[in-house]
């Protein structure tokens, strides 16, 4: 079973449900796929055995069987290749490796070369968590390579718990893509509703069965409520603003592991979900 934690903007708490629910998970995998800053493994604390370099290719042009008709540029909708009066410029940062500027050429000018654009980290927590994260070089625009190749390194594993970007970028999108279930973490205050509404129309896009953690329970108003009613939305679990799980935050201590009550409270999380899969099934 694959499922994302996501949440519409960053410091709702994404991380901090994905860190306790996978110490209460025997038999899980944790993986951050907020490649631009992760920080999974600040609270798991792996031992990292294995670090490997992802690529990318990108367009390079031979002057000498360019014939600047400008079909390349044409072509690409990122203004990665850009024929100009003497030459074709290529910037590369903005390629996405999808190979169409080679296809349109009539003249088979265009070559791919590859470059490094970040790389993946894998180990172990204390407790015998797998971990896998990615981290983006500084300068690229894109991680999603990065995203999918962690997917893809895990798509047999029985349970992967996926620590998804924030908002509803090409990143998100790549994260949450064909995952079995989505627990949309979001704060009770007038941004945190706002932006969760964004995350919500995109997994229904998606057809992915979603349901909500309400972090920092207390806090703001009862908006968040008030909507999940209207629309249907289950919420699963609330985690009250509270002073001591805040402190054991910021010392990147997992409350679950030192307030009495918690760890069940996130297996009855886990129980939720999966009795939600069991009708999903059953519907079948």
């Amino acid at each position: 079973m694959k499922i994302a934690v996501l949440s519409g903007k960053g410091g709702t708490g994404k991380t901090t449900v994905t860190a306790n629910l996978a110490v209460n998970l025997p038999g899980c995998i944790a993986v951050d796929t907020d490649v631009e800053e992760p920080n999974l493994h600040i609270f798991l604390s792996p031992e990292i055995n294995i670090q490997e370099g992802v690529e990318t290719e990108y367009p390079v042009v031979d002057a000498e069987k360019c014939i600047l008709c400008g079909r390349c540029g044409d072509f690409c909708r990122y203004n990665a290749i850009i024929p100009a009066k003497n030459q074709v410029l290529v910037f590369k940062e903005s390629c996405h490796d999808c190979g169409g500027c080679k296809v349109v050429c009539p003249s088979g000018a265009i070559e791919y070369k590859k470059r490094e654009i970040g790389r993946i980290s894998t180990g172990s927590s204390g407790s015998g968590i797998p971990v896998k994260y990615g981290e983006l070089n500084v300068g690229e625009m894109s991680g999603v390579k990065i995203i999918g190749q962690m997917k893809n390194s895990v798509e047999d594993e029985e349970l992967v718990i996926i620590d998804s970007p924030p908002g509803t970028s090409c990143a998100t999108v790549a994260a949450v893509e064909n995952v079995d279930y989505a627990l949309v973490v979001s704060e009770p205050t007038p941004f945190g509703v706002s932006d969760m509404k964004m995350v919500v129309e995109m997994l229904r896009n998606l057809e992915i069965p979603f349901g909500v953690v309400v972090n920092k329970a207390g806090l703001g108003d009862k908006e968040i409520y008030e909507y999940c009613e209207v629309e249907g939305i289950q919420i699963l679990e609330e985690i009250p603003y509270n002073r001591k799980i805040a402190e054991l935050y910021a010392r990147g201590v997992l409350f679950s592991e030192k307030i009495q009550g918690y760890n069940k409270r996130f297996l009855d999380l886990y129980r939720k979900i999966t009795e939600f899969e069991g009708r999903k099934d059953s519907d079948r």
